[in-house]
């Protein structure tokens, strides 16, 4: 004990932590009946920190090459002890976080989290959140199994249907004309390196946004608030709200591990690049209401390439869903109604359409 005050007073001279940590004392967190949807990002950053973690495991005995791929995760499964488990976790957190991060993400439109001056925290979290998605195609690839081989190769495809540059984007995706060893080689890279290294930066921004405006109240119970100051309630963040944070991170961890233990991720067959596509292929759940729409589109609308208008589509709503707090102020209301009309329609559609995915053969 004498050791450890030593060494608290030794690093307190040289970092002063009472500064360091005033404005975690300062920070406080409004209490209400909606205060529970506080907890949603925090556990998609415990479920990020979960998959740098396991990912560093995997990392020790993973090979990314098309010959020794598929062998490597093999081993760790079967031969490295509770390598089946590390991986199970990666692979449900990765699942998970998406989930987590497009609750997060709608739970802040309804409660209107959005508002001035809070513009740029939605556009930084909306930007994590595709980033996710492009965690989640990347790692896709890794195992070299036959379902990921051919769902890498309808998801490029896809993207080589993109206007003017999508051919170079296709190109670009696969390292080459193919999905081949070059292509699991690259999607290695931008899963290891690139997108850790952009998702670590904004991560970091998010946060100082956060900090900086602190937390949003829901309009109703704002004016409440207004008009009856003494109903006004909060928290100090550090430690009353940490503590319930990490107990918020004590139940998804609970969730992983009776995933992990009790359904393993599956392995499949290698991927053989000479083989027939499987029948009935579908791409993750998270990618699902995209991929069923864009299989409902006919081939041609007009002069139009069906596959081609659809991706149109989903570009042009992902960007303007990205600036959807700078409508809220529109004149009358009537920007704040097209926001809420615009989120029940997304959410009902993404629910609708993936488990029509799911059910449709």
């Amino acid at each position: 004990m004498r050791l450890l005050k030593h060494v608290h007073n030794w690093l307190d001279e040289r970092f002063d932590w009472a500064e360091l940590t005033a404005p975690l004392r300062k920070k406080s967190v409004p209490v209400h009946g909606l205060s529970y949807w506080y907890f949603l990002g925090g556990i998609t950053l415990f479920l990020f920190g979960v998959q740098i973690c396991t990912g560093i495991l995997l990392l020790l005995y993973y090979r990314p090459s098309a010959s020794e791929a598929f062998e490597s995760v093999q081993y760790i499964m079967t031969r490295v002890q509770f390598g089946w488990l590390v991986r199970s976790i990666h692979s449900w957190a990765a699942n998970l976080m998406i989930f987590t991060a497009f609750a997060h993400m709608f739970s802040v439109l309804f409660l209107r989290a959005y508002r001035k001056p809070r513009e740029l925290t939605w556009v930084t979290g909306m930007i994590l959140l595709f980033l996710a998605m492009g965690f989640g195609f990347s790692g896709y690839l890794l195992p070299w199994n036959t379902l990921a081989f051919f769902a890498t190769k309808v998801g490029t495809d896809i993207a080589g249907q993109l206007p003017v540059a999508g051919k170079w984007v296709m190109i670009f995706l696969r390292g080459g004309e193919e999905v081949t060893g070059a292509t699991l080689t690259r999607f290695f890279g931008f899963h290891v390196a690139v997108l850790p290294g952009i998702t670590t930066v904004l991560v970091l921004v998010h946060v100082l946004l956060v900090q900086k405006f602190g937390i949003s109240v829901p309009p109703g119970v704002e004016e409440r608030w207004k008009g009856a100051p003494e109903q006004a309630r909060e928290m100090k963040f550090f430690p009353s709200f940490f503590l319930r944070e990490l107990m918020a991170w004590y139940i998804a961890l609970a969730v992983l591990g009776a995933l992990a233990a009790v359904s393993p991720w599956g392995l499949g067959t290698k991927a053989d690049p000479f083989a027939a596509a499987p029948v009935g292929i579908k791409p993750e759940w998270y990618f699902l209401f995209m991929f069923q729409s864009l299989k409902l589109i006919p081939a041609k609308v007009w002069f139009v390439d069906g596959e081609l208008l659809g991706i149109l589509v989903f570009g042009v709503a992902g960007l303007l869903w990205l600036l959807l707090p700078f409508f809220d102020g529109c004149k009358g209301g009537r920007g704040r109604r097209l926001i809420m009309g615009a989120g029940m329609f997304a959410l009902g559609f993404i629910v609708a359409m993936t488990i029509y995915g799911y059910v449709a053969k």
